[in-house]
């Protein structure tokens, strides 16, 4: 098997299983545990997956968010569905804005279907997929494009956002704990903070799993959004800090 198509097999078993040990993937490929290592090493560089003792996996750590092509093949139902409720705080004709993110992608289709709508966004997926349908307008973000999170940061996208206005934004976030929200990107997190300020009401979207971890930065204080979507509810101690201040939604996952 050449180098290439090794590396490509690695990244299939961490969409399949989130996580991959060094001993098992060297036998499975025949190669040392050398050969193994020089690939974990590149993919790691390329922002593709995180090392770990004994092997790698794609889940988030402090300082790395794993790549959107993964992001975007998971938990799809969970996604969708809290996609569905951020949905019900929108009506025809607003102003809203959409953050990067696999999440965030999947909230992008589905208010596709509230036109007449405006999007504003930094999220690659979102402009590909929304671009020419009759009701949505579109404003695409521009900026520094990063393959990672398949969206354009920077001061070009912060200095458009601070001259534009939302009814509503939308963000999320990969960590929480307490009653913050946390993110390992710098750039990442100004331009969520940007969308924040250039909004009426702030939404934040979160996959229940993210409660109980933190991140190398700072987002934003639970307090500081109007509304907070999760699929399950928030810890004891978060809901009790947030007091009734911030509104919560339990998103409910459709059965088929």
């Amino acid at each position: 098997m050449k180098r290439e198509e090794r590396r490509q097999e690695i990244i299939n078993l961490l969409v399949e299983s989130r996580a991959v040990e060094l001993d098992d993937i060297a036998a499975r490929f025949g190669v040392s545990k050398m050969t193994i290592h020089r690939d974990l090493d590149d993919l790691e560089r390329a922002g593709v997956l995180r090392k770990v003792r004994g092997g790698a996996t794609i889940d988030a750590g402090t300082q790395f968010e794993s790549d959107f092509r993964f992001r975007e093949l998971q938990e799809a139902d969970v996604k969708r569905a809290l996609a569905e409720a951020a949905a019900d705080l929108v009506e025809p004709g607003m102003t809203v804005m959409i953050n990067d993110g696999s999440m965030a992608s999947v909230l992008g289709d589905v208010l596709c279907g509230k036109k007449p709508i405006t999007i504003i966004t930094n999220n690659a997926a979102i402009m590909e997929r929304a671009k020419g349908i009759s009701g949505v307008t579109l404003i695409g973000l521009g900026g520094v494009y990063s393959a990672k999170f398949n969206a354009y940061f920077g001061i070009v996208t912060e200095e458009a956002l601070s001259r534009l206005r939302a009814d509503i934004a939308f963000v999320s976030a990969p960590a929480a704990s307490g009653r913050l929200s946390y993110h390992m990107d710098e750039a990442v997190v100004r331009t969520k903070r940007a969308m924040m300020a250039a909004s009426r009401q702030k939404c934040l979207m979160i996959n229940s799993r993210r409660f109980g971890h933190t991140a190398l930065h700072v987002l934003a204080d639970l307090a500081e959004f109007d509304t907070v979507i999760s699929d399950k509810p928030l810890p004891h101690d978060t809901a009790a800090e947030l007091g009734g201040r911030t509104t919560v939604r339990i998103a409910k996952e459709t059965t088929s």
